[in-house]
């Protein structure tokens, strides 16, 4: 099968909002969209009673409201993207189970998020986490209530870069991202001043942290330098910022196209873990995050 871009459906305005960025991400990359729809419903912890008759996917009424949700959905997306390549396909699958299985032909897979809303908030879904943890592939998260009008922003492409933890596929992901939309990349790197050693009451010892600074800019320019030269007409922002990553780029997320962050494949036998940085992220940035896995 054809390298594709996948993307869960289930007639959420989050996954509406999901769709509409993945049709332009696969004109922007000249590849198919695939819309995927698992019909098992994820489970939420509360088990059927006892000798009751677990639901036939033959029967299930859903089926229909399915099928009939991905024509009108792929109708809709020929009129907004003409000459874009749509599928669509079912998995008799729980969602998570479905989306990995389904992903196994793609070069990108795409869910919705609720990320947070209002004054208690929603988490991003546990469907979406589940998947991001235990993916190869990025995995883009679009926030919920975005519209088509207004899912695909301008504005840069910001890339979350660690300087310890850095990883070609990151970087690589962003530059290309941005040479797709003719857009900037702003590099955010966090980190933490040296503590003050002149007694309680000082924040940070103003020399020590400027040599500080000068290093961090200096290994920012070092890691992205090969980046400049292969996408020179790409303008590259570098931003060494003093404080934790998670909220700079909380931060830059409000006026940017796409939020890129990476993910640490750390395998335990708990499972897969997202990392405190990519939680954080996923919960409350404004823009779409790639999550981008790596060694």
């Amino acid at each position: 099968m054809l390298r594709n871009i996948t993307v869960g459906l289930d007639g959420s305005p989050e996954s509406l909002a999901a769709v509409d960025w993945a049709a332009r991400e696969a004109q922007l990359r000249d590849m198919p969209l695939r819309l995927v729809h698992a019909l098992q419903r994820q489970p939420r912890g509360n088990a059927p009673l006892p000798g009751a008759p677990a639901p036939s996917p033959l029967n299930d009424p859903r089926r229909d409201r399915v099928d009939r949700l991905s024509r009108e959905t792929a109708a809709r997306l020929a009129q907004r993207h003409p000459g874009l390549r749509v599928s669509a396909g079912q998995s008799e699958e729980r969602p998570v189970t479905a989306l990995l299985a389904a992903s196994g032909d793609a070069d990108l897979l795409v869910l919705g998020s609720r990320g947070l809303s209002g004054v208690t908030g929603f988490l991003a879904g546990s469907v979406a986490l589940s998947v991001v943890a235990r993916t190869d592939l990025p995995v883009v998260l679009v926030r919920a209530g975005e519209v088509a009008e207004n899912v695909h922003r301008t504005g840069d492409v910001v890339l979350g870069l660690d300087l310890e933890n850095s990883d070609d596929s990151v970087i690589g992901f962003a530059f290309h991202a941005a040479s797709r939309r003719g857009a900037n990349v702003r590099v955010v790197h966090g980190y933490k001043p040296p503590t003050s050693s002149h007694g309680y009451g000082d924040a940070f010892d103003i020399e020590p942290s400027a040599e500080v600074g000068a290093r961090v800019r200096r290994g920012l320019a070092d890691v992205l330098r090969p980046w400049r030269s292969k996408f020179p007409g790409v303008e590259v922002d570098e931003q060494a910022l003093v404080g934790t990553p998670g909220s700079h780029l909380v931060d830059a997320s409000r006026d940017a196209a796409l939020v890129v962050i990476g993910r640490r494949n750390r395998r335990t036998p708990f499972g897969n873990h997202i990392g405190p940085v990519t939680h954080l992220v996923l919960h409350h940035v404004a823009a779409p995050v790639a999550v981008v896995p790596h060694d």
